[in-house]
């Protein structure tokens, strides 16, 4: 048994990407749907932890957030796409405190409130803009807040797309979306959703690894729908590791964020000595996937089962503020960060490859678009 229903923009995906979106679209008076495969809150922005990166410091600038993201991607990075990203960053982010999300701050020289900034890997600067350790989470719930809110948007909670819907463009040999068909897990019905545009947002695929750092959610189906239409992918073979998951029986591959090693966390092996400055001088803050090689490197040549993070030596009070989330949950485990290191190993993170669009977010198919981390942003936006 069938249903249908007719909307202006179909966004596949409740994540940052897809509730971004819809905010924007429907504050033109478009009517925007938003499918969540499971609850709304079960994509990977709900879990992420560091933060977003942006120049807001003085002393940085776009120029050299621009390199370190170059440098990173080891000269495989679209440098018109790292400039057009780079250069929206600050604007992005006010947008986000616009909606209500309520970023960590401190108190400048002056007496002044200013966001405070984490430093990561790969960044020659503090620009990682972040609430406390639950970033995603902050994010998350705003958008989520914001969309429930506003007349055009409808949000559709336990709806799993199961095949996009094509027909050819009347005399051309291409074709153009015109929705999809749309199991509703809840009534176990399967509903027929019309629209003008669809948006793929549903974020990446790691989850076809053992071990990785995100909800059972991320299991690339929007990257597939989009194969199955027609659409090329590219890239899929770039998957970031994160170098630090904590390692433990019942965690659940629950990740230690990367701002821990911002704020001076140090790798060392079983033994306490570091290891980090033979792989790379910028040590723990190189790239994820310098890190991530170096540590699997010494878990196999030792036959160790994990290497150790380590950041008691900060103040008590320094790590209870800055990774509250974090503390709380190896506490659970029996692993007070305060007093010990943190048993790590790297872990499937983000999908770098995905449906290919250009700037504009255009996949192959017309009025199809895929944007947020199951997109991987390769073509010139000169294309018709």
């Amino acid at each position: 048994m069938s249903s249908s229903k007719n909307v202006d923009v179909l966004i596949i995906g409740s994540g940052g990407a897809g509730l971004s979106l819809a905010l924007k679209l429907a504050d033109h008076s478009i009517r925007v749907a938003v499918l969540s495969k499971f609850a709304l809150t079960d994509g990977s922005t709900y879990y992420a932890q560091g933060g977003i990166s942006a120049v807001f410091d003085a002393d940085d600038s776009i120029e050299s957030h621009i390199e370190d993201t170059l440098d990173a991607g080891a000269g495989l990075c679209n440098p018109e796409i790292v400039r057009l990203t780079v250069t929206h960053g600050k604007s992005s982010i006010d947008w986000l405190r616009q909606q209500g999300v309520v970023f960590t701050e401190e108190k400048n020289e002056s007496g002044e409130k200013i966001l405070h900034l984490n430093r990561e890997g790969g960044h020659s600067h503090r620009r990682i803009v972040h609430t406390a350790d639950a970033t995603g989470k902050a994010v998350s719930l705003s958008l989520i807040e914001r969309a429930r809110e506003h007349e055009n948007i409808e949000l559709l909670e336990h709806h799993n797309v199961i095949e996009l819907i094509t027909r050819p463009i009347p005399g051309q040999a291409a074709k153009q979306i015109v929705g999809a068909y749309v199991l509703d897990s809840k009534q176990q019905q399967v509903k027929t959703l019309s629209a003008r545009v669809v948006v793929l947002a549903t974020g990446g695929a790691s989850k076809v690894y053992l071990y990785s750092t995100n909800p059972q959610s991320a299991t690339g189906d929007g990257i597939a729908l989009a194969w199955r239409a027609g659409c090329r992918v590219s890239n899929m073979e770039f998957m970031q590791f994160h170098p630090t998951c904590l390692y433990h029986p019942n965690a659940q591959s629950f990740l230690i964020s990367e701002a821990v090693r911002g704020e001076g966390g140090k790798l060392i092996l079983p033994d306490g000595s570091p290891f980090m400055q033979r792989f790379d001088p910028r040590a723990e803050l190189a790239p994820r996937d310098i890190v991530a090689r170096a540590i699997d490197h010494e878990i196999k040549k030792r036959g160790i089962d994990c290497v150790y993070l380590d950041i008691s030596y900060k103040p008590e009070s320094l790590i209870r503020e800055h990774f509250p989330t974090i503390y709380d949950t190896c506490l659970k485990f029996g692993i007070d960060i305060t007093q010990q290191p943190i048993p790590v190993v790297p872990s499937a993170h983000y999908t770098c490859g995905g449906v290919l669009t250009d700037s504009y977010a255009r996949t192959d198919i017309a009025n199809l678009y895929a944007i947020g981390e199951c997109a991987s942003t390769g073509l010139s936006s000169a294309r018709s």
